[in-house]
């Protein structure tokens, strides 16, 4: 493994890291009133990259407010359907004539390998962005066919809910901000972003080119800040209708208690422990290959991630050794260098917690067969693990690692109840995957698998469909019609002549 970091940024790069960051409120740009910043890590080299300022119930109240004003009576308000399409689309545009730009950023803030970001998050987030886009002028409410007893009309008016708190995690900061902005302004909401702390530099880029793409005053806002300070006040404040959030299963419960006194409407997407079954009939190498990349993905650090495997036992030894030559393969490095697969993760606490839960593994009887340990480097590296546990209700089996480490464990391929069980043996419901060539199978896994996504020999990608999970992994669903539905209040209406 390689973790050299000996990259050249880009000028504009430079020049945005130097800034000092402030609040976008308004389509300007403010400062704390405190005056307090936060220092951002770049976690390949644990060495200062920026600052941002460090907003509170001050900053949140003023864009809370500024949003209000922008939905009722700016010029957002008077917005038309299809002039909403045009400007989501100008910020498409943006995004993709600034990706080298946004790549890099997000590298540096993230870790994530910047060809990866470059090839597969904003290119989502633009298929997304440009896909939800084309729903300004088709969210529509019901009209009954036959008139009211009585005689009369009644139909069904959809709304936009308001004033939307968008609070998006440090794993996927770019995609998640447009992920959550692009169904509400679709339906004509506007937004108050809190970025999480560790990694909240692009959220401020995409509110430049907001700007730059002639959105009006008030329509996206950022408050950068504290989790527990500057988020908490988005979801306790009293105008907020509606708080999307990705993040921790802890952290989301908190929320919808918190979301309970004025009664908002919540969308959470929170943890994973996705299953990954691996059927006899499977091709070997290309689900290894498929297994290892995915796990290294982000360094392992997102929600959907596939990290308890399943293996049928008669072909475990040959799916095993597959799987541990893929990873033992993996180049990890600094983000911004093009030979680095995977990148490191967010912070030293990350990193610690990863380790600690390795190191208990090891000391529970569970075998490691490839990785284990901290990687050599000045950021917070991991090398890519692979642990045989010896039960089912290990801690590595139940607990969301979120790094680069994935448990598994064999089951007998004639008994579905067996590995379904086995599978569904979780408080989380987010993903869950399956390799086989058997199309009964396979309908048979989809249809019972207790998760939100079912994602059958490496299908997946596309921006159209729904994405949220079962029991603890979440509230709702984000993307497709129901991502654009949750943005929306139903109104039944009723006329009698």
């Amino acid at each position: 493994m390689s973790t050299t970091h000996e990259i050249e940024i880009l000028d504009s790069v430079a020049t945005f890291l130097a800034r000092e960051h402030q609040h976008f409120i308004g389509n300007a740009w403010r400062p704390s009133v405190e005056g307090k910043r936060i220092d951002i890590k770049d976690p390949g080299t644990a060495k200062k990259l920026s600052e941002v300022a460090a907003g509170g119930s001050t900053e949140i109240d003023l864009a809370v407010k500024t949003a209000k004003t922008a939905f009722y009576d700016g010029d957002w308000a008077r917005t038309k359907p299809l002039e909403r399409t045009a400007l989501m689309n100008r910020l498409a545009d943006l995004i993709e004539e600034n990706i080298d730009e946004i790549a890099q950023i997000e590298s540096l803030d993230g870790g994530n390998p910047v060809q990866s970001i470059h090839h597969v998050d904003i290119p989502m987030a633009v298929a997304g962005l440009r896909s939800m886009a084309g729903w300004t002028d088709k969210v529509a409410g019901d009209t009954p066919l036959s008139a009211p007893q009585g005689g009369g009309l009644s139909y069904v008016l959809r709304q936009p809910v308001g004033v939307a708190g968008i609070i998006t995690p440090w794993n996927a900061p770019f995609l998640m901000v447009i992920n959550k902005i692009a169904p509400a302004l679709a339906v004509g909401c506007t937004c108050v972003i809190k970025p999480a702390e560790l990694a909240p530099l692009t959220a401020l880029k995409i509110a430049e080119l907001s700007k730059e793409a002639g959105f009006p005053d008030g329509v996206i806002n950022v408050v950068t800040g504290y989790g527990q300070i500057a988020g908490q006040a988005l979801v306790d404040h009293p105008d907020v209708n509606k708080i999307s959030f990705t993040g921790s299963t802890q952290v989301g419960k908190s929320i919808l208690q918190s979301a309970a006194a004025t009664m908002k409407r919540v969308t959470l997407e929170l943890g994973g422990k996705s299953p990954i079954i691996v059927f006899a009939d499977a091709d070997i190498d290309k689900a290894s290959a498929a297994i290892a990349r995915e796990i290294c993905f982000k360094a392992g650090q997102f929600c959907a991630a596939g990290t308890r495997l399943y293996v049928e036992k008669n072909i475990e030894a040959d799916f095993v050794s597959s799987l541990a030559s893929h990873l033992g393969e993996v180049r990890a490095g600094h983000g911004l260098s093009p030979e680095t697969q995977m990148g490191p993760v967010i912070s030293e606490k990350q990193l610690n917690r990863i380790a600690g839960i390795v190191e208990r593994a090891v000391e529970e009887g569970h075998e490691i067969l490839c990785g284990g340990s901290r990687a050599p480097g000045d950021g917070y590296y991991m090398q890519p693990t692979l642990i045989r546990a010896a039960s089912n209700e290990a801690e590595i089996m139940e607990e969301e690692i979120f790094g680069p480490v994935l448990c598994y464990a064999t089951f007998d391929g004639g008994d579905l109840e067996n590995i379904l069980s086995m599978a569904n043996n979780t408080r989380y419901g987010l993903s869950s995957k399956v390799w086989t060539m058997n199309v009964r199978t396979m309908h048979e896994m989809v249809k019972r698998l207790e998760a939100g996504q079912v994602v059958i020999n490496g299908g997946g990608g596309d921006v159209r469909l729904p994405f949220g999970g079962f029991k603890e992994s979440g509230v709702g669903r984000e993307n497709g019609l129901e991502g654009v539905l949750s943005y929306t209040e139903v109104k039944a209406v009723s006329i009698g002549y």
